[in-house]
């Protein structure tokens, strides 16, 4: 059974933690991918940090396509559209703790065909990694 993407879920609970710790909670965000809107002048090697504090946004909206906001950049109102899987990480300001994620997130893996001869190498159960 081929399940949606973990990231949006993950993204909304790491900020309700960082949230709740009274800490900022800030993304980083891969600024060169499709349907990224964001203040290109605050562009730097191809991402953007940005900060998603209930103090420093208004109307964030963390979906599971896509994160929004409205903020000032600059004193210039700016409307911000991330496509989630944009999303390279979510962190507090204050102590760097959070969660990066792979660039490229893969797909759910096919399950393997029944003509495949090295069930080993096709081997689609799922990977665990430690995150500090």
């Amino acid at each position: 059974m081929a399940m949606t993407s973990s990231r949006p879920y993950m993204v909304r609970a790491i900020y309700e933690w960082v949230a709740d710790n009274n800490c900022t909670p800030y993304i980083l965000v891969n600024a060169e991918m499709e349907g990224v809107q964001v203040p290109q002048q605050y562009i730097q090697d191809g991402q953007i940090i940005l900060n998603i504090s209930s103090s420093a946004v208004v109307g964030l909206d963390i979906g599971n396509d896509e994160l929004s906001f409205n903020g000032r950049f600059g004193g210039v109102p700016q409307s911000v559209h991330v496509p989630l899987a944009a999303v390279l990480g979510i962190y507090a300001r204050e102590n760097g703790q959070g969660m990066l994620f792979d660039a490229d997130e893969p797909q759910p893996p096919m399950p393997p065909s029944p003509s495949s001869s090295d069930s080993n190498k096709n081997d689609a159960r799922p990977k665990l990694k430690v995150v500090k």
